[in-house]
């Protein structure tokens, strides 16, 4: 089991930036992935982007490219979520998960292990 703890999120101006953490601890040697997923207001959650922690391979959403980059830090376990550029469509809660199988990193379904949430509320 890998436990998840994310920070950084909170209330910014359109064309604003944020930058997320989220700190793994546990089983943290058998993960083979990390990503941040979002979820506004009755809408299904979606990925936002992804990293194979072994060799970097990032991945994001068409929505998001250009504007948000996700980044490891080896050592510490921990992924970042930089932001910049952001849009009042942009906010959700923003969630941070992690996985240990090679399904796709895209699929929300196959991540096991999820943070609480940070909530990122971008105004216009």
């Amino acid at each position: 089991q890998v436990q998840l703890a994310e920070s950084g999120g909170g209330l910014v101006q359109a064309g604003g930036s944020l930058r997320l953490s989220c700190a793994a601890s546990g089983r943290t040697f058998s993960m083979h992935a990390m990503a941040w997923f979002r979820q506004a207001p009755g809408k299904e959650r979606e990925f936002v982007t992804g990293i194979k922690w072994n060799g970097g391979f990032t991945y994001y959403a068409d929505s998001v490219k250009g504007r948000f980059t996700i980044s490891r830090d080896n050592a510490k376990y921990t992924a970042y979520l930089q932001m910049n550029n952001l849009k009042p469509e942009d906010t959700a809660v923003y969630y941070c998960a992690a996985k240990d199988n090679l399904y796709s990193v895209l699929d929300v379904a196959s991540y096991t292990n999820w943070g609480r949430g940070t909530q990122v509320t971008v105004s216009s």
